[in-house]
């Protein structure tokens, strides 16, 4: 179970990070990207550089809650 909870605190420390870049380029972006998820997509290709890491970050995030769910058993599971 704690490689899940980890998995999703990176996500949302990621998350994090990414709106803050989005702000951090505008007030405008960092709205679009709080409010409309598809903008953040647009942002992430129009300023890589800026949203690069907190993207990556996401994506091992996302890694070790998948590998966090391949651990868990069954068992375990039910009590979520």
């Amino acid at each position: 179970m704690f490689i899940l909870y980890l998995g999703f605190a990176i996500i949302l420390i990621g998350g994090l990070g990414f709106l803050i870049a989005a702000f951090k380029t505008s007030i405008l972006w960092g709205l679009g990207c709080l409010l409309f998820y598809p903008i953040s997509i647009v942002f992430l290709i129009l300023y890589w550089q800026n949203a690069k890491n907190p993207f990556f970050l996401q994506l091992i995030g996302v890694f070790i809650v998948f590998l966090g769910s391949m651990l868990i058993s069954p068992a375990e599971l039910g009590k979520i």
